[in-house]
């Protein structure tokens, strides 16, 4: 029986304590794992090797999370339907509204609990392997 490759999941977010706090859930979970310090630098991953997941942070710099989903969902092929978590300290609804109309498949208020996080990645893109 061959054995799968763990689904991959991107982190998209400037604070290194944030990105380490997701990767180590995900890890834990048999997620593989890569991160990216704004949306230029996760279009430059993603384009090198494609993820199953994202999780994206709205304020950060060079490229916001935002205008990342918007280029992403514009380009051509597969790349642009990997689902999208958004997660931001923004809560009104207009913050919801903004990261729907960008395409965010679901979208959540930080701090998000670990357990709650691993609930929403495997609900998008299934279990770890």
């Amino acid at each position: 029986m061959a054995e799968r490759t763990p689904r991959r999941i991107l982190i998209i977010d400037d604070a290194g304590l944030v990105r380490r706090y997701y990767r180590e859930a995900l890890e834990r979970c048999g997620y593989a794992v890569d991160e990216a310090l704004n949306g230029l630098e996760a279009l430059e991953k993603l384009l090198a090797e494609p993820a199953d997941l994202l999780i994206v942070d709205v304020n950060m710099p060079r490229m916001d999370g935002l205008t990342f989903l918007r280029t992403l969902r514009r380009r051509e092929g597969a790349i642009a339907a990997i689902p999208a978590v958004v997660v931001s300290t923004e809560a009104g609804p207009q913050d919801f509204d903004a990261a729907r109309s960008a395409g965010a498949n679901f979208y959540m208020v930080k701090p998000v609990p670990q357990d709650v996080l691993i609930e929403y990645v495997a609900l998008l893109c299934g279990p770890a392997a």
